[in-house]
């Protein structure tokens, strides 16, 4: 790993990074392009094991949600924040207000929102202190838990997924294979029992087990995610933190479909390659799970909910978009996405050095 920022050339406009002693907070905002607009994305809330963790994963979030964004036809750029600690025992109200004063400034030029350990209710917090808050509670004049669109866009994606593979969108019959069934995961099986798919489960808390058990009597649970890509399942869908494909598990995974909502689900460079060399069609986790985003960005203009659904519904037809990209150009459907972003930041973002009066 090469340490700091400008020696891995990240191309990343801004890295910030915040302390206040007080609160115990320490955080890093990563601002990777403005080239649409204003750096939109989450603030992650995690007990990294070093900073240089915190630093890699900030920097790898902040580019995905550029590319996420501007694939979904937002005009944000892409960045994201990271506190670092335990949020189980360091959050606070100082902590969380010290934090949106960090970003307040900024001055515009990062807007935040929930991401994994961080709530509906400490981005109301948040925005005592900061204008640029999204996801707030309803009661805030917020859009509420993201976490709703972004299954749905996932199921969306899902469904392209499998009207590619199998010439249908319908997943009835189909065995679906969840890893993790926290905020996002839990609606995306209520989605896909709704469906008439057969689901399976894992996840490391027995709470979210018991909780989506609970709700969907019939879902499988199997021991781990280990254990659910060696099972037969037709589609896994990797829905905790990043990393879950690599070389050992493309190796035994039985899906014809990987369609999930974490994100950076690739572990290094290759892995997508991997999956289309064993017949697995990958659906690209920032075009899959942007729901949560256009969501969130709705909020900017006076939320309205119909209209952010209607949006991420169109995660069904970028996804077959990108797939058919992909055929053409004879790469993996991460490669075309990619291009499809890079794409819409040049010929847009451009536009920006035109001058008007």
């Amino acid at each position: 790993m090469t340490e700091g920022v400008f020696g891995r050339e990240s191309a990343h406009e801004q890295v910030v990074f915040c302390q206040d002693r007080a609160s115990g907070l320490k955080a890093i905002i990563g601002i990777y392009s403005t080239a649409l607009g204003p750096a939109l994305g989450g603030t992650r809330f995690y007990p990294y094991e070093s900073e240089a963790a915190a630093l890699d994963d900030v920097l790898a979030l902040s580019k995905g949600m550029a590319y996420k964004n501007a694939l979904a036809g937002l005009d944000l750029g892409g960045g994201k924040a990271v506190i670092i600690g335990d949020p189980a025992t360091l959050k606070s109200e100082p902590l969380l207000r010290a934090f949106g004063r960090f970003v307040q400034s900024l001055s515009g030029r990062y807007i935040t929102a929930c991401d994994v350990g961080t709530f509906v209710e400490d981005m109301d917090v948040v925005a005592r202190e900061c204008s640029f808050v999204t996801g707030r509670s309803p009661e805030d004049g917020g859009a509420g838990d993201s976490s709703v669109l972004t299954a749905f866009g996932v199921f969306q994606g899902m469904r392209a997924s499998a009207e590619h593979v199998w010439g249908n969108p319908e997943l009835h019959g189909r065995r679906v294979g969840v890893a993790g069934v926290g905020k996002v995961g839990h609606i995306l099986v209520g989605h896909l029992v709704e469906s008439g798919a057969q689901v399976v489960i894992s996840d490391v808390s027995p709470k979210a087990i018991e909780r989506t058990r609970a709700l969907y009597p019939g879902v499988e649970v199997v021991a781990d995610a280990a254990t659910l890509v060696r099972s037969e399942i037709d589609v896994f869908a990797p829905c905790a933190l990043g990393g879950a494909l690599d070389d050992e598990t493309v190796a035994v995974l039985q899906a014809k479909v990987v369609c999930g909502a974490a994100n950076n689900q690739l572990a290094h460079l290759g892995v997508d390659k991997a999956l289309q060399d064993r017949g697995i069609l990958f659906a690209p986790d920032y075009l899959v799970n942007a729901g949560g985003v256009i969501q969130v960005s709705d909020e900017l203009h006076g939320f309205d909910f119909a209209r952010a659904k209607r949006k991420t519904t169109a995660i069904f037809d970028t996804t077959k978009a990108v797939y058919a990209l992909a055929e053409a150009d004879g790469v993996p459907p991460a490669t075309a996405a990619d291009r499809l972003a890079e794409r819409r930041m040049s010929d847009v973002g451009r536009l920006r050095s035109i001058l008007t009066p």
